[in-house]
């Protein structure tokens, strides 16, 4: 079992090396677009913002994978590492391999998810409930 929990040890310190190599990649990329008036077509314009939009997205996305590495590697220094924080039980190995920076196991995982996607159905049907059709008060 130990040579297995450094093995995932091992997996997050390269994730975290990778994700790190990734964002100054992306900033370096960002930093040498020219910040000058836009130039080029309106179509040039859009396709450059969409381009700069994007990388700031995937810079986002990289930024919380390198948060949620960190924390998995203090879990490991706390001895918290590969329980659920939802029912208190082991982590698959299994999963921990796949997602080594996972806080819950599988069916703790899909239950949030179930009630996450419920929530946002029921919000949807609320906002669309609100919805005025015309003038409803004239009849």
């Amino acid at each position: 079992m130990i040579e297995r929990v450094d093995e995932i040890k091992n997996i997050l310190l390269k994730m975290k090396a990778e994700t790190l190599k990734e964002i100054n990649k992306s900033l370096k990329s960002t930093s040498e677009l020219p910040a000058s008036e836009p130039s080029g077509d309106i179509y040039d314009q859009a396709s450059s913002e969409r381009d700069r939009e994007l990388g700031l997205l995937l810079g986002d996305r990289d930024r919380e994978k390198l948060r949620n590495i960190e924390e998995a590697l203090l879990r490991f220094e706390e001895g918290d590492y590969g329980v659920c924080d939802e029912c208190g039980c082991d982590i698959p190995i299994g999963r921990l391999k796949v997602v080594p920076f996972a806080r819950q196991c599988v069916k703790c995982k899909s239950d949030i998810e179930k009630m996450q996607a419920q929530t946002k159905r029921m919000d949807d049907e609320r906002v669309y409930n609100e919805i005025s059709f015309g003038d409803e008060d004239e009849v």
